[in-house]
């Protein structure tokens, strides 16, 4: 490949999961309201690939979850980071920003240290839970870090590391709370949402075993409705599959953009993960599932630091909201919590005021802003933006 000069209005974005596509997505938004001129190169998923001048690779696409299933994908791993390195190498873009993902993207904080060029990373990962040795390789490769907690400024500025809290970005997607009146009655049309994941193996852990837990709770509220939160990248045959060979009636499938079908949800069960946080943000009572393979859960064990794996639990320090983990997550117990909660007005207000309390310490809209702003003040300082 022929060097190319650098071209100063040049930015590469790589993101590796659905989450990070979203908040790398609505970045680059941020930075082109900015910086109309410039060019955004991205290797992520098809949120970004819309927003983007350039796109290398769709990642998400092949992202791993776990221990096990990343180092599977090796092969795959090592052909991609040579394709990134070629095209530092050719395009030398004026910074590059990486988003969560660490196991793929410190390799490429260190392909850009090693050719000088300037690396921030946006929504750093939760190394307070597990591996906190990445912190410092964070630090060590990372021009600055945009924590999405607020404690998290601590952990990386006591490394000497430049790290700030603008606030959570999801703060840029998820909407105000909907005011919901409780209702008793066996007879009552609950609207119960699933999210079994975005990740294949989360997917097909949960997918059977949220159908089936539904059709337990059904047993005691014959008019409740599912609501299964499916990502765009799971396709109808696929789900179809994971149940066995066709998708039933009341199996009601929402894939959306801007939460409207969720905030509309009394309750919800769901994977571990963003989706915890983004729930608490709507003030949706809810219980949190996961199940992963043998070993993978028996490596997690060993170093998971954190008491809970819900970061509304973490977060708040208590056990705001059940976790059910492996052999606990079967369709009885799921089921049992479920009716426990909607049969229960004050544990339904309850637990719906503690998840409202997190929206306030989070802080406030406009994060994708601010970090652009700030990233392109940084790259083009003699530029107004």
């Amino acid at each position: 490949m022929p060097k190319l000069i650098q071209n100063n209005k040049n930015i590469l974005i790589i993101a590796g999961d659905v989450s990070g596509d979203v908040h790398a997505s609505n970045l680059i938004k941020a930075l082109k309201a900015y910086a109309p001129d410039i060019t955004i190169t991205a290797m992520g998923g098809d949120r970004m690939k819309a927003q983007a001048n350039k796109f290398l690779y769709n990642l998400v696409a092949k992202g791993a979850s776990g221990f096990i299933d990343p180092f599977k994908k090796i092969p795959l791993w090592m052909r991609l980071l040579k394709m990134v390195k070629d095209y530092i190498a050719y395009a030398r873009p004026a910074c590059i920003i990486t988003v969560d993902f660490y196991g793929f993207n410190h390799q490429v904080l260190g392909i850009a240290k090693h050719r000088g060029i300037a690396a921030y990373y946006y929504v750093c990962p939760q190394v307070w839970a597990s591996r906190q040795y990445r912190a410092k390789t964070i630090v060590r490769l990372a021009k600055k870090m945009f924590v999405i907690f607020p404690f998290e400024k601590k952990i990386y500025t006591s490394l000497g590391g430049d790290a700030v809290f603008l606030g959570n970005p999801l703060l840029d997607t998820i909407p105000e709370p909907k005011e919901k009146i409780y209702e008793s009655g066996r007879m009552k049309e609950w609207k119960i949402g699933f999210l079994p994941g975005s990740r294949p193996g989360e997917i097909s852990k949960h997918t059977m075993l949220f159908w089936q837990s539904f059709k337990e709770i059904k047993r005691t509220y014959p008019n409740a409705k599912a609501y299964f939160f499916i990502v765009r990248e799971l396709s109808d045959d696929k789900i179809a599959q994971l149940l066995g060979g066709a998708i039933p009636p009341e199996f009601n499938i929402v894939r959306e953009n801007d939460f409207k079908v969720r905030s509309e949800m009394d309750y919800v069960a769901t994977c571990s993960g963003t989706a915890t946080l983004e729930n608490a943000l709507l003030g949706l009572p809810m219980l949190v599932v996961y199940k992963t393979s043998w070993i993978t859960y028996q490596i997690a064990k060993l170093i998971i630091k954190v008491k809970y794996i819900s970061l509304v639990n973490i977060l708040s320090k208590k056990a705001v909201v059940k976790e059910l983990i492996q052999n606990d997550a079967q369709v009885e117990t799921i089921a049992k919590e479920v009716c426990s909660v909607l049969g229960s007005e004050k544990k339904y207000n309850a637990m719906r005021a503690n998840l409202l309390r997190l929206r306030a310490e989070l802080g406030e809209p406009g994060v994708a802003a601010r970090a652009a702003k700030m990233i392109l003040d940084e790259v083009f300082p003699s530029e107004t933006c």
